[in-house]
């Protein structure tokens, strides 16, 4: 039995005085709306209502629970019309996962510009490198730096992030300039723990054929900004996204390595559990971040900064580090 259904109908008998009219209001016909009595009277063990062939009259279990029904299914129905609302109006809270360092750097400017827009939105913004299950963990919506969307939820992407092989002119002074990948096998290099391939970095050559080398890590960390900070200080070479050191390169910071190869890109997403009945405030979050990142990404760095082609890089003494 729906018993929410069932209390229903019994409101709408006592209402309405009659089992006709009850089931008119109700789009059923008498019938049901007399099973549905019956069997709310069988679930309760009392009889509720007094019928005869001119009218009805409560029972004092009747009567007790008519009001008390009438209110449940007022709540019910202000609890529907709140949820509908939510669907329709961005508010309430909208909790949000990021990786700590485009959060930081990339996200942080933009919550001030989403609030003043939805003043009814309240942000719940946690930042973590790993991996979170969204609906386990009771996210709205994450942001991920990824080659492969996820596959079981739905996304959206924002922007491409460029990874690049760099590492500070003092470090390429100091052991010299690494001329092909397998040459990163004598170097000093920092490796970023959630990395898929791990110590094994993969590259694609001018013709489009895919290289790995087994690198040389003098240290791991789970953290871009860690690795960049390593790298500022001439300790090793490192593979990292343009949104992380894009400023870095076109400053000279840090330098790019490797002219003639490349690093697979991977997207910036916004994913969310599901595209079906999606609240507002999830929908605007979403768009609203797709219009931030429109166009061409703000980390990247100009062409003139990118890696010459290997026919026109200067040549480079290689040292074997110790």
């Amino acid at each position: 039995m729906d018993r929410l259904r069932a209390l229903e109908v019994f409101v709408a008998v006592v209402g309405r005085g009659s089992f006709t009219r009850a089931a008119d209001a109700l789009d059923t016909s008498p019938a049901n709306v007399t099973r549905y009595v019956n069997e709310l009277e069988a679930h309760l063990g009392t009889r509720l209502l007094n019928r005869s062939s001119r009218k009805l009259s409560l029972t004092e279990s009747g009567e007790a629970l008519y009001e008390r029904s009438k209110s449940i299914l007022d709540e019910v129905a202000e609890a529907e019309a709140v949820a509908s609302l939510a669907t329709l109006q961005p508010r309430g809270r909208l909790r949000i996962n990021a990786p700590v360092s485009f959060g930081i750097r990339h996200l942080a400017p933009l919550w001030s510009r989403f609030m003043q827009s939805y003043p009814d939105v309240e942000l719940d913004v946690a930042l973590s490198d790993r991996v979170v299950d969204i609906v386990e963990e009771g996210y709205d919506l994450a942001v991920r730096i990824s080659r492969a969307g996820p596959a079981t939820h739905a996304a959206r992407k924002l922007a491409t992030s460029r990874n690049v092989l760099c590492a500070a002119p003092a470090y390429v002074q100091a052991h010299g300039e690494p001329q092909t990948p397998a040459d990163l096998a004598v170097h000093r290099c920092i490796a970023y723990t959630y990395a898929s391939t791990a110590d094994e970095w993969q590259f694609v050559d001018a013709q489009g054929r895919p290289q790995a080398v087994k690198v040389n890590s003098v240290m791991h960390t789970n953290n871009g900004d860690t690795a960049r900070a390593a790298a500022l200080a001439g300790l090793g070479i490192i593979w990292q996204p343009t949104f992380l050191v894009g400023q870095d390169l076109a400053e000279g910071r840090l330098r790019p390595l490797l002219p003639g190869y490349r690093m697979h890109d991977t997207d910036v997403l916004a994913v969310y559990p599901s595209r079906r009945h999606l609240s507002a405030k999830v929908r605007v979050m979403v768009d609203f971040l797709v219009e931030a990142f429109r166009g061409t990404p703000p980390w990247d760095v100009p062409a003139a900064l990118a890696p010459q082609p290997a026919s026109l890089a200067p040549a480079r003494r290689q040292r074997r580090v110790k």
